[in-house]
């Protein structure tokens, strides 16, 4: 089986700069495992790679769709699939890195609901219940329904979350329990899960990640992605720090005000990727800690060797 390192963990924990430096180290490419950094446009407020970054390592499954169109997950496995194959085939090490769970299980997993005929009915009467009682109340319902799916997902995510109930509805079971997984034989995972310590210093991370994306020019990234349709969007307008900055734009919402709610809703996130997370894997590298960097490529070592490489 052809080895992958899947890195993963909360926001703010500092995976990609431990991805770019694992991957100078053992000669490999990174593949995005972001379900927000697939739209051109959005990069300061999802911590996209920078240009002298990509320069420094190839970066794949970023900026793969306009803010206007859908992507599923079942587009993004065959997105990762090819780029990790086309690592392969450079004799390079993929490195999957990101925070977005179900993309990371796209990957580990074949993934089927069987037979759960979905109807346009039932789609239609879901999305007239989404625009009449709002995103946060059918998240709430979700997460009393499912609350492993609803940890993965972003509590604006009207997409994923309608797609979930849809799951539900259609089934009758827990999208989680009416999922069956059979594992991808096609490569060999070494998963590396990075995360704080302590939860107080992975909210101060979250804090200071909010600070440097308004410093670097967030709000007019907003702006001009609103020229560009994102308020149509349906998933990147629900994005955050994005969703909450488009009312001040509009007029009608103080800036401070918004900055203190992406932060809060940065660190909700960062606790529902860490449920996510945490139900297979058992945390092996700290953030922020001096032995981080050498913990990871004694880890990332002892698997090439186990996969003969």
């Amino acid at each position: 089986m052809k080895p992958v390192v899947l890195l993963f963990g909360p926001t703010a924990s500092g995976k990609s700069a431990l991805a770019l430096s694992l991957a100078e180290r053992f000669s490999g490419e990174i593949v995005s495992a972001d379900s927000m950094q697939i739209y051109r446009g959005m990069d300061i407020g999802t911590a996209k790679a920078t240009s002298e970054e990509r320069a420094r390592v190839p970066h794949h499954c970023i900026d793969l769709c306009e803010i206007t169109e859908s992507f599923s997950v079942a587009e993004y496995r065959a997105h990762a699939k090819a780029a990790i194959n086309e690592i392969h085939a450079r004799r390079k090490l993929p490195f999957v890195v990101g925070g977005t769970g179900l993309y990371f299980d796209a990957l580990r997993f074949r993934q089927s609901y069987g037979q759960s005929g979905f109807s346009p009915e039932l789609r239609k009467r879901l999305g007239k219940r989404y625009e009449t009682e709002g995103a946060e109340a059918l998240y709430a319902e979700l997460s009393r329904i499912d609350p492993e799916r609803a940890s993965a997902i972003h509590a604006n995510d009207a997409k994923r979350v309608l797609r979930a109930l849809e799951i539900y509805y259609a089934t009758g079971k827990a999208p989680t329990s009416a999922q069956t997984k059979t594992p991808e034989t096609e490569y060999r995972f070494l998963p590396l899960y990075l995360n704080f310590s302590e939860r107080a210093a992975l909210y101060c991370a979250c804090d200071t990640r909010v600070d440097r994306m308004m410093a670097a020019g967030l709000l007019n990234e907003v702006q001009a992605l609103l020229a560009r349709g994102l308020e149509r969007s349906a998933t990147a307008s629900q994005a955050i720090g994005y969703k909450e900055l488009i009312p001040c734009l509009n007029g009608g919402a103080d800036l401070s005000d918004a900055v203190e709610l992406i932060k809060r809703r940065t660190r909700n996130y960062a606790k529902r990727q860490i449920t996510w997370f945490s139900r297979e894997f058992t945390q092996n590298l700290v953030a922020g800690s001096e032995d981080t960097q050498k913990t990871a490529e004694t880890l990332v070592t002892e698997f090439l060797k186990e996969s003969g490489c």
